[in-house]
């Protein structure tokens, strides 16, 4: 009985999974030319913010809007401010239908913002013991269990145009991250070495995240999309000393620690 056996050859590539970091642009007007205005206006503040970066569209605030939305244009201006616009998510069916029709992809929904309370960097968390003989669990329904991130660290320093990414995390960097050098996270930021590059924290929209460095000196430092760039100086007995930033309200404030 003959048996036939099947030659595995090496191919010139290989298919595997990524997951890459993306911009939401979270759009709350059909209108175009509003859009272009504040847009205009909220990059003049940071004209280095952007370079090339991939963009999604995220339609969620006008997915009732009677109006329609121009993609094409709304495509153009993005990318006129140096954004590559490649996802869209968010819209009703009709919206969904002429974004794709312009050449955009349809993403999956956002999943649900992590929130804490409190982000320990170096510590799990713990499972409550279990109830005694004569104990009954305590629930509480007033808000969403809080979920531990876990932590990425980095211990190399990053040097201009290298970028790291701590998806669903938080971020622990024991170098420096040199100006042009970009860092991001899901969760906190702890930069134990010279911040001077392009520190985003709570990526996915938290924002009780936080950042924290040793030596305060970026070039551009967000939370849940509030950002601010070296444009506005930071205050000279901030800048270079321990300090971090954290959101209150929709104000960015940088301390001192």
């Amino acid at each position: 009985m003959a048996i036939e056996t099947v030659r595995t050859t090496r191919t010139s590539f290989d298919l595997k999974s990524a997951s890459l970091p993306v911009v939401a642009v979270v759009l709350k007007t059909t209108d175009t030319a509003v859009l272009t205005a504040e847009l205009a206006l909220r990059m003049a503040d940071a004209p280095g913010f952007f370079d090339n970066d991939p963009v999604l569209i995220d339609l969620g605030p006008v997915r009732e809007a009677d109006s329609p939305l121009d993609f094409p244009a709304i495509m153009a201006l993005l990318r006129s401010h140096r954004t590559m616009p490649v996802a869209v998510r968010g819209g009703n069916t009709a919206q969904m239908q002429a974004a794709l029709a312009a050449g955009l992809t349809a993403a999956p929904e956002a999943g649900p913002v992590r929130t804490e309370r409190r982000a320990p960097v170096a510590s799990a968390p713990v499972p409550a013991p279990a109830p005694g003989p004569q104990e009954q669990p305590s629930q509480d329904l007033s808000e969403p269990p809080v979920v531990g991130l876990h932590t990425v660290v980095i211990d190399k320093p990053l040097r201009s145009g290298q970028q790291v990414y701590a998806r669903g995390a938080d971020l622990v960097v024991l170098a420096m991250v040199s100006f042009g050098a970009e860092v991001i996270a899901d969760g906190n930021i702890h930069v134990y070495a010279p911040l001077r590059g392009r520190a985003m924290a709570g990526a996915r929209g938290n924002i009780h995240a936080r950042i924290f460095t040793t030596c305060m000196e970026p070039q551009l430092v967000s939370i849940a999309g509030i950002y601010r760039t070296t444009e506005v100086a930071i205050p000279v007995e901030i800048l270079g000393q321990p300090a971090q930033v954290r959101l209150d309200g929709e104000k960015l404030l940088i301390e001192r620690l």
